[in-house]
């Protein structure tokens, strides 16, 4: 029983490292910011 615990713990901090990973992971900085709406071309009306 106790070993059927220890394996459900340790699937268990593997996924939430998985998790952890591919949240932080990626950009230095963040998202890039979204661009002015002066420099938006607006939308072509047909």
């Amino acid at each position: 029983m106790t070993l059927l615990l220890l394996e459900a713990l340790g699937a268990g901090l593997i996924f939430v490292a998985i998790i952890w990973w591919t949240m932080f992971a990626g950009r230095t900085r963040g998202e890039l910011p979204p661009p002015d709406a002066e420099t938006q071309t607006p939308p072509k009306e047909d």
